[in-house]
């Protein structure tokens, strides 16, 4: 059984920073990818970030230059760092693991961007 479990979200000023944060739990393959997803009202839910567990990364090209993603493996968290924050960063934002043949998501925490 694996848990994810997310914190860090909340409501700040265009320009402002956030950091969520997203710790699993479980049997963990060593080998896995951890990544945020974010779901706007009225939108698919879309890839903002992604990093291996060897450090390789992918990033949305709305967030290249202002987020960063990082991860701790002995304590199988994944950061995101998230800068200059704009209105249109506005949703909810999931953390995923693949973990060898499953997939897992948290449970979302909201990110609220205001002008």
């Amino acid at each position: 059984q694996v848990q994810l479990v997310e914190s860090g979200g909340g409501l700040v000023q265009a320009g402002g920073s956030l950091r969520l944060s997203c710790a699993a739990s479980g049997s963990i393959f060593r080998t896995n990818f951890m990544g945020w997803y974010r779901q706007a009202p009225g939108k698919q839910r879309e890839l903002v970030a992604v990093i291996s567990s060897d450090g390789s990364t992918n990033y949305a090209d709305s967030v290249k230059g202002r987020f960063a993603i990082s991860r701790d493996n002995a304590k199988n968290t994944v950061y995101l760092q998230m800068n200059s924050l704009k209105p249109e960063d506005t949703a909810v934002y999931y953390c995923n693991l693949r973990n060898g043949p499953s997939e897992y998501w948290g449970q979302g925490t909201q990110v609220t961007v205001s002008s």
